[in-house]
């Protein structure tokens, strides 16, 4: 970052910012901004109304154009029937120390349901994850998944200057998100304890391997090792090699649970005006997804066996065979099997087949059975097997790659795919599941690293930062 630009930094971190030292800053500002509605009216009730909408509702755009400011100010005033729907999280004001997976997936949640969220990070080279790979129209696949509709600003936390302007900034949040390593954000006078003394209404999410006491809390965790340590390793994977899940469930484990209970914090607070501290454990959240095996396994019984991609209990249940590809399929209960024996299989017989009388004798006698299922599918395609099964109203899959997941039918109809800009240009994206009918997300860009040092200077100058939860009655 330019030293002038620093400089002003620790100005406000002081309360002494001086407008005129964002020259140094705004030459190098980038052609994806964030922005608000404004109006070019100067009365006390429209200025109010600015003041509400500058914060409320905001959205992304392309501000490249060299007369960017000016265009800002000649915006049209809004109106009720102009304004976007309310969103759940709109007026809140996150603050993210966060690097990688788990942290950052849980922000961008909130991001998309409204919440401003502001990233901090390294001047230079950003978030560690920035640099994983360019396989993301150039960009990092990690990064670019967990980072968009997010704002982006640098600062040094190591220098004094730089960590006092981060505490000025929570003061004026809702929520403070940090997934350092263990102990760090203490060290930096971060914790939750030392942070409420100047903002009662803050919610602090900590994120960690292993939860903030206990033998293994300072112990550094991957999503990897979190795997490993709640057994999912031991499940996972073929009788001769344990595997690990290929995404990074532990992480997104994480991020979820923070996300829900950051959303529960919020409500909680609307009632009693008190904000909260949550404490993340990456190995609880990941046990807590172990409930099958965990309870299969309940007082010493053995566990389930690692099955590749098949059902460590039920059959058949997983991949079988065609001609020309591999189908999944699954049973549930007997109807379903007498079915796939009579309309897919066209053996009515094996139903009174006493190797087949029942799930727990199909799962023993699982190698003739296979053999068998695969000598009928071995005469037909894959469609056609697939054909067969939806007709006898049996479950069934492809097993996609990644290119034939882009290509989905189902998401293509159901319109789950948008556009969004980064540094490197337009990248397209998924839209958020599960959201209200009446929520439109908010799926912004994935910034580029400080591309936001120059807006929230310029609100912490105007002291307007951070400001607007205070006006919203329902939260």
């Amino acid at each position: 970052m330019h030293s002038r630009s620093i400089t002003s930094l620790h100005s406000v971190a002081r309360g002494k910012w001086k407008f005129g030292s964002l020259a140094a800053v705004s030459s190098k500002s980038s052609g994806l901004r964030h922005t608000y509605s404004t109006s070019t009216s100067t009365s006390k009730s429209d200025q109010e109304n600015k003041d509400q909408q500058r914060h409320k509702h905001f959205i992304y755009e392309n501000r490249s154009q060299p007369n960017a400011r000016q265009a800002e100010k000649q915006t049209p005033p809004a109106t009720a029937s102009t304004l976007p729907q309310p969103r759940p999280l709109d007026g809140i004001t996150v603050i993210a120390l966060e690097q990688v997976i788990a942290g950052p997936y849980c922000t961008r949640q909130l991001a998309e349901m409204g919440a401003r969220v502001v990233k901090i990070e390294r001047p230079g080279k950003g978030d560690f994850a920035r640099s994983y790979d360019t396989r993301a129209a150039g960009l990092s696949s990690h990064f670019a998944w967990t980072n968009r509709s997010k704002q982006s600003l640098a600062l040094d936390i190591k220098k004094a200057g730089d960590l006092a302007l981060l505490k000025k900034l929570i003061t004026k949040a809702d929520v403070f998100l940090q997934n350092l390593a263990p102990g760090a954000a203490d060290r930096l006078g971060l914790g939750y304890e030392e942070l409420k003394k100047t903002n009662e209404r803050l919610i602090v999410c900590d994120i960690s391997g292993y939860g903030a006491d206990g033998p293994y809390r300072n112990k550094k965790a991957y999503d990897l090792l979190i795997q490993a340590e709640a057994g999912m390793l031991s499940i996972t994977g073929t009788e001769e090699t344990p595997s690990k899940v290929g995404a990074s469930i532990a992480d997104i484990a994480a991020g979820m649970y923070a996300y829900s209970n950051i959303m529960a914090a919020l409500l909680v607070r609307a009632k009693t005006g008190k904000g909260c501290r949550i404490d993340v454990s990456m190995l609880e959240c990941m046990v807590e997804w172990m409930g099958y095996p965990l309870y299969y396994a309940y007082d010493g019984a053995s566990p389930p066996s690692r099955a590749g991609a098949s059902h460590a209990s039920i059959y058949p249940y997983g991949p079988f065979q065609a001609r020309d590809a591999t189908v999944m399929l699954g049973l549930q209960n007997e109807r379903e099997w007498a079915s796939f024996c009579s309309k897919v299989l066209q053996k009515p017989e094996l139903t009174s087949d006493p190797r087949f009388a029942g799930s727990n004798e199909r799962s023993e006698n699982r190698t003739e059975l296979k053999a068998i299922i695969e000598d009928v599918f071995a005469c037909m395609t894959a469609e056609e097997v697939v054909r067969r099964l939806d007709e006898a109203a049996i479950g069934n899959a492809k097993v996609n790659d990644m290119q034939a997941v882009w290509d989905h039918p189902q998401l293509a109809e159901r319109k789950r795919w948008t556009e969004i800009r980064t540094e490197k240009g337009k990248m397209r994206v998924s839209i958020p599941p599960a959201i209200p009918s009446n929520v439109e997300p908010i799926i912004g860009p994935v910034p580029r690293v400080g591309a936001h040092n120059e807006k929230i200077m310029r609100e912490l100058e105007e002291g307007s930062f951070g400001k607007k939860h205070y006006q919203n009655p329902r939260i």
